[in-house]
């Protein structure tokens, strides 16, 4: 397949080019491709008619997105409307990443895709604006949603680094450490994300996914463990998002069921310790 990768350079990306091996990947990043600028993406499709679209390409800076309500809806949802109307055009697939953050948080079981939406920021909701227009816009796509993401490459809003990054940089430093218990989430690898979205998309099994590791934490309990298997002790303390009092409201349970993966017939995500073991490990901790 001819593979048009937007957002290339960042976490995910990165680890989807590295995934998809057996394809010609054609990555631009936001410098090369706008997709914000409708008359770009319309051009540079028609020029280079691929069979899949990737978008990685989104602005998840969550607490400035309530203050930049314009930028928020401008690339997570009006950029995805110039690429499934593009892609329609050529008649290529597109592939994008929507959030956990969808959901409301209101319940204390994992998401299916068949659960119904309630997102609580404006963040959340021009990513759950963008994933409409794939379902209206698109004959072809993979709208997957995805929770907690970390990789080798590092998170564009956050100067390259992740998570896992920043409490291993936090305890070096010996600064303390406040993490929230009231927010429970299941961190994801890109880097498994990025392998089990192969098969995927080379099927004609098209539609929403939830795709995370398996199992669930709170962001306290995931750097208790990244400071577990690094062999650190820092000063870590339990915190609540109320006490942070961000801008942005969270939802309190985000863990997402990859109920659609598995009937699809794939074989499910293992679970979030041990891709963390593995990154780690990767890392040479």
């Amino acid at each position: 397949m001819r593979i048009l990768l937007l957002g290339a350079g960042g976490q995910l990306a990165t680890d989807i080019a590295a995934a998809l091996t057996g394809d010609k990947i054609i990555p631009l990043t936001h410098a090369e491709l706008d997709i914000c600028d409708a008359a770009e993406v319309r051009q540079r499709v028609e020029s280079l008619r691929p069979d899949c679209i990737v978008n990685t390409a989104a602005f998840h800076r969550v607490d400035e997105c309530e203050e930049q309500p314009e930028r928020s809806f401008g690339v997570n949802a009006v950029g995805v409307y110039h690429l499934a109307r593009a892609a329609g055009a050529v008649g290529a697939i597109l592939v994008h990443f929507s959030t956990d953050y969808v959901f409301d948080g209101a319940q204390r079981a994992p998401y299916r895709e068949t659960d119904r939406p309630n997102p609580l920021s404006v963040y959340a909701i021009s990513k759950r604006a963008g994933e409409l227009i794939v379902e209206r816009y698109c004959e072809k796509y993979f709208l997957i949603r995805t929770c907690g993401l970390y990789g080798r490459a590092g998170s564009r809003a956050r100067q390259g680094s992740n998570f896992v990054e920043d409490m291993l940089r936090l305890a070096r430093e010996g600064k303390p450490i406040r993490v929230v218990t009231d927010q429970v989430l299941t961190p994801t690898s890109t880097a498994d994300l990025a392998q089990k979205l192969v098969p995927l998309l080379h099927s004609t099994h098209f539609g929403l996914y939830h795709m995370t590791n398996a199992g669930e934490c709170s962001w306290y309990e995931f750097a208790r463990e990244i400071f577990r298997l690094a062999g650190l002790q820092p000063d870590l303390q339990p915190t609540t998002q109320a006490e942070l009092a961000r801008k942005a409201r969270r939802p309190p349970y985000s863990v997402l069921d990859n109920y659609n993966y598995r009937a699809a017939g794939f074989d499910d995500f293992r679970p979030w310790q041990e891709a963390l073991a593995d990154y780690l490990h990767g890392r040479g901790i």
